[in-house]
């Protein structure tokens, strides 16, 4: 990235109050402190990982009252505690630790713009978000600036306008939503007047942070007008719980109603969602929210995940599992981000046991072994 100012779009006391959303960015917790007033009770292992990033920075701590309000404070295990509280854990480098995970900054066409496959990019249009995940595979910058201004993100435009073979923009960051409507309304018009794009894809996990993001003019602005750019939002929903709030179930079926197809994306985490019972939950959930699961990712190889990683044999077993026990609408696809930027390697259970002359031996989802023709 090149090296800008930081920008920071802090909003003032008075717009805070007329809009929810940015009330519960400035009530977020953001120091040890913050989070004992919320009534959370940290262990000896959070207090150094706070003590650590307290004295070392790096991706801040950062966690909205939606967010916390859904937590057990009682659990030191409660699964939504776990992805957004540090722990010394978290600071203990491993031989497979990547700063750049996906090789991103290689793939660098533009300040802020990634590209990687031929037809689409990725808009880093923000690096601040609602809360900050420990998991994050850009917690290299996400957090730390440089935050772009308008005008650092032209040449990123320049370039998705010169090059006709990019059909789709993910917008992204950190998290796109820390954009206020006035931002997203002026990047949505540039980018909805460039004639060779299909598909805008809004990559925000407001909906679980903040749901009172979504609104009825955000909804309104993000729909546009008929004939442009296709514009999805891509969720990131890790747990069951983190969907049992109505403001979230409502903000779903806001987008919804307007034409905004909502695409969801999940991350294996061991101690957070690493049990079939749970997928099955969070999936059925969603679905019956018309959130469409789409991706479940094996965790990057980014600095102090390595505790999070299920091991790839286990959870390549877990993700087979789901088959049977819930449609086949609410399976996402399973895949790894391979390192360097080598893109996304989808791991679907293979089901041939045998290969015969005339015929495959196959295996159901039962166990069941199943003779089929090979012509």
């Amino acid at each position: 990235m090149v090296a800008l100012p930081i920008v920071v779009d802090t909003p003032s006391r008075t717009k805070a109050a007329a809009e929810p959303w940015r009330e519960q960015l400035r009530g977020a917790a953001r120091t040890a402190a913050d989070l004992e007033t919320a009534g959370l009770r940290l262990t000896d292992d959070e207090r150094r990982g706070l003590g650590w990033l307290e004295e070392h920075g790096g991706l801040p701590l950062g966690v909205t009252p939606h967010f916390l309000g859904l937590m057990n404070m009682d659990d030191v295990d409660d699964p939504l505690r776990r992805q957004v509280i540090p722990t010394a854990t978290e600071f203990l480098p491993t031989s497979w630790d990547l700063r750049d995970p996906l090789g991103e900054e290689e793939l660098e066409a533009a300040p802020f713009l990634v590209h990687r496959y031929a037809d689409r990019v990725l808009l880093l249009a923000t690096d601040r978000c609602a809360a900050y995940c420990r998991f994050c595979t850009r917690k290299r910058l996400v957090g730390q600036g440089p935050t772009p201004s308008w005008e650092h993100l032209q040449p990123a435009l320049d370039y998705i306008r010169a090059t006709p073979s990019i059909r789709e923009v993910i917008v992204s960051g950190g998290d796109a939503m820390m954009l206020g409507d006035e931002r997203v309304e002026s990047l949505l018009s540039a980018l909805r007047s460039i004639e060779h794009l299909d598909v805008i894809r809004i990559a925000s996990r407001m909906l679980a942070f903040c749901p009172q993001r979504v609104t009825p003019s955000l909804a309104s602005l993000l729909r546009g007008p008929d004939g442009g750019p296709a514009v999805y939002w891509l969720s990131h929903f890790n747990h069951p719980n983190e969907l049992e709030h109505d403001a979230t179930a409502r903000a779903i079926a806001m987008l919804v109603d307007a034409g905004i197809p909502v695409l969801n994306q999940t991350v294996l985490l061991r101690g957070v969602n690493d049990d079939r019972d749970v997928l099955v939950r969070l999936f059925r959930r969603l679905t019956r929210l018309r959130a469409r699961p789409y991706y479940l990712h094996q965790c990057d190889l980014a600095p102090g995940t390595d505790h999070f990683r299920v091991p790839l044999d286990e959870a390549r077993a877990l993700h087979a599992s789901l088959r049977g026990h819930v449609s086949g609408i609410s399976i996402p696809t399973f895949v790894i981000d391979l390192p360097g930027g080598k893109g996304k390697a989808p791991l679907a259970p293979e089901p041939t046991v045998e290969v015969k002359d005339d015929h495959y031996v196959m295996r159901g989802y039962r166990g069941d072994l199943v003779e089929y023709p090979r012509r």
